[in-house]
């Protein structure tokens, strides 16, 4: 079983890219992957209802070059959870996530995600099934608070009751969620941010690795939290849609080593192979491109790198070959620059 060491994990997570629905498949960490070696990589959100309860294994797929790789877990049952979190540990995943953060309203259905900071115990007992089911590390991601919570008085009582129950790394978005009245859209921009309240936290615990998340975009905030007393900052939106600037750099900048690749021309050319295994597996090239559009930003012939791939990778029949098509467009442009 191809697994870092949590030694490895804890620098690992110096950096790391969210979970993000519809967005950290499969093919966007690989991507990722291709651009750091060193960050630290979460799945998309999986419900432990559909593992445990719908079998849906399929949901656990990775490249083994995605390491190291972390599986975010949604529920509210510890038995459930427990088994889920097992499930991961067996597909070979480096670290088991609980989801305390998102505010969409079929997580509250659910009884997971946001609504779960109103019940620190209940977390609690969920982190303590999961650690006790498996080896892997189980960490939880967070908001300050949710509703008309005071942050000040439930952030400290939540990580105090998580840490006892034996979690050692907490990611938290420094905002609140509002569960009624917001879409899950408008909880990632509206509530406003608390950064100076998560680091106070690293003071109360000293012992926790503590991650910020929310409203970073560049590597030099990210910089400056670190040197602030964060252990750990993580991006979510940025890493997407700016990949290379957010992950291009990320490995020199925060971990010290060198990039693996010295463009964002040189990830696509390495892209290809992967491409054309996903094709011969039967897959489309619309479902890697799309996490792809954002590789140019901000640079010479972006948009028609942009316009190529999003016109053409969902036609019959659309391979590597669109892709090259695609990047001719920034090299035209930057020939004319």
């Amino acid at each position: 079983m191809n697994t870092v060491n949590h030694a490895n994990l804890t620098t690992a997570a110096r950096l790391s890219v969210a979970p993000m629905m519809d967005w950290t498949d499969r093919h966007c960490r690989y991507l990722h992957r291709l651009i750091s070696r060193h960050a630290l990589l979460y799945t998309e959100m999986v419900t432990a209802p559909a593992l445990v309860r719908g079998g849906a294994l399929h949901l656990l797929d990775y490249h083994p070059a995605e390491h190291p790789v972390a599986l975010q877990l949604g529920g509210s049952d510890p038995a459930e959870l427990a088994q889920a979190a097992r499930l991961g540990f067996e597909a070979g995943y480096d670290e088991i996530n609980l989801n305390c953060g998102c505010p969409s309203d079929r997580v509250q259905s659910g009884t997971f995600g946001a609504v779960l900071m109103k019940d620190p115990g209940l977390v609690a007992e969920c982190c303590a099934a999961m650690i006790e089911a498996q080896p892997r590390d189980v960490t939880v991601k967070c908001r300050i608070g949710v509703d008309d919570q005071d942050p000040e008085e439930v952030l400290p009582e939540f990580l105090s009751r998580i840490a006892a129950a034996g979690v050692g790394r907490i990611t938290i978005h420094a905002r609140k969620a509002w569960l009624q009245g917001l879409s899950p859209k408008e909880n990632r921009d509206v509530p406003p941010l608390d950064h100076d309240l998560a680091l106070r936290m690293k003071g109360l615990f000293p012992a926790l690795h503590l991650s910020l998340n929310g409203g970073l975009s560049t590597l030099d905030q990210a910089s400056d939290w670190l040197e602030a007393g964060f252990d750990g900052v993580m991006f979510g939106r940025a890493a997407y849609h700016q990949p290379w600037d957010v992950l291009g750099q990320a490995d020199r900048v925060i971990f010290g080593d060198s990039p693996p690749h010295d463009s964002p021309e040189s990830v696509v050319h390495a892209m290809l192979p992967y491409i054309e295994d996903h094709l011969a597996q039967g897959g489309k090239l619309h479902q890697i491109t799309r996490h792809m559009l954002g590789l140019f930003a901000g640079r010479p012939g972006a948009r028609g790198w942009r316009r190529v791939l999003s016109e053409g990778a969902t036609r019959d029949g659309a391979g590597p070959e669109l892709v090259l098509q695609a990047l001719a467009q920034v090299s035209q442009q930057s020939v004319q620059v």
